[in-house]
């Protein structure tokens, strides 16, 4: 018998591929039909890669040739899969009016992470931007004192009919940590559920408004509130914070890693070497490598992310931050510009990150001769 390809074609009108709304040949999965006596060869694609999906497909084109057109046709059906790309996935629940969220790390404790934050926080606020921080740091919060408002405590305001935290806000900086909730001589002993729980009501039970920037101050090292924070936001980028010691440096590298793995794929904005060298008072031109020399900048050029910048040990660094008046807050010295370089070559990085994303995702920073400015949509 001679088979008609006319039937065998109103034949696979009658069947759809897996995760096709209309018929084989409406969807053009069919690509290809050849009739030959006896025999035939159908081409199709399909965009379901699992073996299930291919199996079922070619059962049911040789059933309803087999049933349709003649029964004992000879049929030779070639599935090619072509799965449609993968856009890009942002982890995490978003939060509405906050443009980027930028995570505060380090690989291991007293490195001056905290530190960092704060006074990168109260820079970007000195050039204009709308920033909130988050004291992610559950077991060790800082913040409250780095930023003069210990003893303060986040009120409650109504935000559509919901109950929300307002951050407290100095220096420009809207922050909430688990600081404003404890006694001093408190101490936090939670286990991993508990403390994720609380940053998340700090994080969705919060009226942030409107922010450029929301910090997160995380814990050191590489752990649980890591993870729950990063399954909780779609993080912009990460920034690590270590100092130029070897020790320091190898637990940063691992902190890197730990953005960078496929699970988590987090981009790494850079790295900031803490406490590069000290320059004693009396002799401001000297600089002594107390915990080596370039360290961080090395590795940044070994695991080739960005090198944001250095931050010397000076005595005013710990004073300010002992008396809630981060040194980013002075005017016209040497730390307050190291701060300011640090925070543009941040806010830099954030724009070329920002420029892989799709444009409505996309965040409109611009750098513009020693400022930055954020193009509101």
């Amino acid at each position: 018998m001679k088979i008609n390809k006319k039937d065998v074609i109103a034949a696979l009108e009658t069947i759809s591929a897996p995760g096709e709304g209309q018929n084989m040949i409406e969807s053009g999965a069919v690509t290809n039909v050849v009739c030959f006596a006896d025999e035939v060869v159908v081409d199709i694609t399909i965009n379901n890669p699992s073996l299930q999906a291919k199996k079922k497909t070619e059962v049911e084109i040789l059933k309803t040739i087999h049933d349709k057109v003649y029964q004992k046709a000879k049929v030779k059906v070639n599935v090619k899969v072509e799965a449609p790309e993968k856009k890009p996935e942002i982890k995490g629940k978003a939060i509405p009016g906050i443009k980027n969220i930028v995570a505060v790390a380090s690989g291991k404790g007293g490195v001056g992470k905290s530190t960092v934050t704060a006074n990168l926080a109260v820079s970007l606020a000195k050039m204009g931007f709308k920033v909130g921080l988050l004291d992610a740091d559950i077991y060790g919060p800082s913040m409250p004192i780095m930023l003069d408002v210990d003893g303060q405590r986040p009120l409650a305001v109504n935000v559509d009919g919901k109950s929300k935290m307002k951050p407290v806000e100095n220096y420009g900086v809207q922050l909430l940590s688990i600081g404003f909730f404890t006694q001093p001589n408190q101490a936090v002993i939670w286990r991993g559920p508990m403390a994720a729980k609380a940053l998340n009501q700090m994080i969705f039970d919060a009226d942030w408004g409107e922010l450029d920037f929301l910090l997160l101050d995380l814990p050191p090292g590489t752990g649980d509130i890591h993870l729950s924070i990063m399954q909780s936001l779609p993080i912009t980028g990460a920034v690590v914070v270590s100092t130029p010691q070897n020790i320091a440096l190898a637990d940063a590298k691992k902190g890197v890693a730990m953005f960078r793995q496929d699970s988590i794929n987090v981009p790494v904005l850079g790295i900031i070497e803490n406490m590069a060298y000290f320059t004693p008072e009396e002799l401001p031109e000297n600089k002594y490598y107390i915990f080596g020399k370039e360290g961080a900048k090395n590795l940044a050029e070994d695991l080739e992310v960005p090198f944001l910048g250095e931050i010397p040990i000076v005595q005013s660094i710990r004073e300010a931050g002992d008396y809630g008046r981060p040194a980013a807050l002075q005017t016209e010295t040497p730390l307050a510009e190291a701060f300011e370089e640090l925070t543009r070559n941040v806010v830099q990085e954030v724009v070329n990150r920002n420029t892989s994303l799709p444009p409505t995702e996309a965040i409109k920073i611009t750098t513009m001769a020693g400022c930055s400015a954020v193009n509101k949509k």
